[in-house]
């Protein structure tokens, strides 16, 4: 609820005072000109750090590495481009500093860390249980009700759909 206030009330009262702000100091045309001039620049940077970022995560795939860090900087960067289209002086600011690759590697440790403390397949203590991915607090979370595995073989393939699981 408090997360909901802040974004849909708090931080539009608090972006259109800096707008005004930044109208009253330097014209109202010339705000308007710059809440643009600073869209497109920001459209240009989160491009540019996408295609970066893609082309980091292609690399590390093709090696046969997982791109960990890689897939967050890619996430960081869309919710930046998201932040530079939002108009307003300080989800610009916001997006920038998830733009640059000096300081994006701050929110990059903050949500690893959030994630770390909200998922135990991340606990070194819990490893036989998220082994076996019977962890409710991860992405990883299956069980099957009934115990039983469903196994489709190629020649099966396209007889049934979705396979059925067989009692021995």
């Amino acid at each position: 609820m408090l997360l909901l206030l802040l974004l849909f009330i708090i931080i539009p009262i608090a972006e259109l005072y800096v707008i005004v702000k930044v109208a009253q100091n330097t014209g109202v045309f010339n705000s308007i000109l710059l809440l643009i001039l600073v869209s497109f620049i920001g459209a240009w940077l989160v491009r540019a750090q996408g295609i970066g970022i893609i082309r980091k995560i292609k690399a590390q795939l093709t090696m046969g590495q997982i791109p960990n860090k890689d897939l967050v900087d890619g996430g960081l960067v869309l919710f930046a481009g998201a932040l530079m289209l939002t108009p307003g002086f300080l989800t610009d600011a916001l997006g920038l500093l998830l733009l640059f690759p000096l300081t994006r590697p701050i929110f990059r440790g903050l949500i690893i860390s959030r994630f770390k403390q909200r998922s135990s397949i991340f606990d070194k203590s819990n490893h036989y249980e998220s082994k076996k991915n019977n962890s409710r607090n991860s992405f990883f979370f299956y069980r099957n009700d009934q115990g039983r595995i469903i196994d489709l073989h190629a020649e099966d393939n396209g007889k049934e759909y979705p396979p059925e699981s067989q009692d021995d």
